[in-house]
């Protein structure tokens, strides 16, 4: 039987979850990976994980539980995904040890955004009347908010965007607006609805860790499909979220508990980040900044580390305790 001249590579398996936005966002790595690989093909899989199925227990009280990502790492580690595509600020801090975090490409826009019900008037937080409904299911935006605009009040909404914009916009639903991650209307052509980009010098508001960026997930050691990701890694975007996620792993926080961020690059070298934690109740609140020459994961990793420090130092462990120790019981 004649030999065939070289071996037909097997596709690309991409792993993320079922929403819509998760889906462009994997589409979206696909087709660059095509441009780096064209000879290799490509497939997506998806799946709804824990986070997608409940759509009624707010974030904050499933805990420190992996919500979007254990049954997609579960399948990564068998064998039967090479690559899955997270919103990073979904990736929990530490990982499974048969899990890596390969790349991170070019961050895109990290504010939330303030999105209000379609028909009605208002254009800004501060143009909200007393006792306008806030629709979110984030404990990091409802403690900003509550700290900074007491007359407002808050509704857990969950679901995915296209859900959660009709939960608003329906004229019998008690929201009045909703605040979400900017880059994921952005992803989804969804621009024009967003009313209000929010940061800490309009609308006060620090972003999510890692929020804006995407992060792929290999099995721990596979050396190939690192080669082939790292071309889609960015540097700038890379060592600011590892960052944030080390300021984050060192407070031992998760996606649900009210820790906000901002870095940047005030140098070509010299990145600032900032931080907040605040109570749920928005009645306490530490803040600091830490400006560090980085240029290496490690020193990344460092600087988290060292705001993370001064922000303890300045009373968050105690938040953070009063806020895990009164969190409801969840199986």
């Amino acid at each position: 039987m004649p030999e065939t001249p070289f071996a037909v590579q097997p596709p690309l398996r991409i792993g993320t979850r079922r929403s819509n936005l998760a889906v462009v966002q994997a589409e979206g790595i696909r087709d660059r990976l095509r441009e780096i690989a064209p000879d290799r093909s490509y497939e997506i899989e998806t799946l709804r994980t824990l986070g997608d199925r409940d759509q009624l227990t707010a974030l904050y009280n499933f805990g420190a539980k992996s919500l979007w990502t254990t049954e997609l790492e579960e399948k990564l580690t068998s064998g039967q995904l090479d690559v899955i595509v997270h919103c990073l600020k979904d990736m929990p801090t530490r990982l499974p040890d048969s899990c890596e975090l390969a790349a991170i490409p070019r961050r895109d826009d990290p504010r939330d955004a303030l999105i209000v019900k379609a028909g009605l008037p208002y254009t800004s937080l501060m143009s909200l009347p007393e006792g306008a409904v806030v629709g979110t299911s984030s404990v990091r935006r409802s403690a900003q908010l509550r700290r900074l605009c007491p007359h407002l009040r808050f509704a857990n909404l969950r679901g995915n965007v296209d859900t959660r914009l009709a939960k608003v916009d329906d004229p019998d639903s008690e929201y009045t607006c909703m605040v979400m991650s900017a880059a994921g209307l952005e992803r989804l052509g969804l621009k024009y609805r967003i009313n209000q980009y929010l940061h800490s010098k309009d609308g006060g508001i620090f972003h999510a860790v890692g929020q804006g960026a995407l992060g792929l997930e290999i099995r721990k050691g596979d050396a190939k499909m690192r080669a082939l990701l790292d071309q889609l890694a960015d540097h700038e975007s890379t060592l600011a979220c590892l960052a944030e996620r080390s300021l984050m792993r060192t407070l031992e926080g998760g996606c649900s508990v009210p820790i906000g961020v901002e870095t940047e690059w005030i140098q070509p070298d010299k990145l600032r980040v900032s931080a907040i934690v605040v109570s749920l109740d928005g009645s306490q609140s530490v803040q600091d900044t830490v400006d560090a020459k980085v240029k290496t994961a490690d020193e990344a990793n460092a600087l988290g580390q060292e705001l993370a420090a001064r922000l303890v130092a300045g009373g968050a462990e105690a938040i953070l305790n009063d806020i895990n120790a009164n969190r409801p019981a969840k199986d």
